[in-house]
């Protein structure tokens, strides 16, 4: 779906894999189809729902061997009920694995960069606050300009300070972590550009997938 995003969780899904040689590596089977329906139009109601091609996408993924499902993409989890009522095999949840590293970094109020369609469906918030845990939320107004630039490949320096602009505005409104909810937002941000610990959904999907598979 989100096509960089993509390469980026199997360049760090490879990168974390303890191997001696190419055959320690798993075997990954990807479908990256940014023609899925768009999460964010599907969320609001002007457009198509994603749900029915993720689960295709699912089964074929199964047919092709997959014995672990993984998706690097926050937003469509709000669809991933329909992913797991397709297929016999686990499916690693993005979400899962954020909010636990959330947990294991003690912070108290965690400001989230995410795009409109993981605010509005509540993915990281109630799950969150399930836990006792304070939210804020990156204002989807100044968010999704700077997501429209990434995704049209523009990873440049204006870009980054924009994204850093925006974590360092959580940190101010009282963040003492701040959780990058969106595969593109590591793409333009690192750790040492946010005062506070910088959380990474992807980087947590990387660790639970490998947990998962290698055991």
């Amino acid at each position: 779906m989100g096509p960089a995003a993509t390469l980026d969780f199997l360049v760090r899904l490879h990168a974390a894999t303890p191997a001696q040689g190419d055959a320690d590596h798993l075997r990954v089977i990807t479908d990256s189809d940014p023609r899925v329906p768009g999460r964010n139009a599907a969320l609001s109601g002007d457009g198509p729902s994603p749900g029915p091609p993720l689960a295709a996408m699912a089964r074929g993924l199964v047919t092709a061997g997959a014995e672990l499902l993984a998706m690097p993409c926050n937003a469509a989890h709000g669809w991933a009920n329909e992913i797991v009522a397709a297929t016999p095999v686990p499916f690693v949840s993005m979400i899962d694995a954020a909010v636990a590293a959330v947990l294991a970094s003690g912070a108290r109020t965690v400001g989230v960069l995410a795009a409109d369609a993981t605010l509005r469906s509540g993915l990281y918030r109630n799950a969150l606050t399930a836990h006792g845990i304070a939210v804020i939320d990156v204002a989807s107004a100044d968010f999704m300009p700077v997501l429209a630039r990434i995704k049209g490949g523009d990873t440049g320096p204006a870009v980054r300070a924009a994204m850093a602009a925006l974590a360092a505005g959580l940190v101010a409104q009282g963040a003492d972590a701040v959780l990058a909810a969106c595969t593109e937002v590591p793409l333009v941000l690192s750790p040492a550009d946010v005062a506070v610990p910088l959380i990474d959904a992807t980087g947590a999907l990387v660790d639970a997938v490998l947990a998962a598979a290698l055991a």
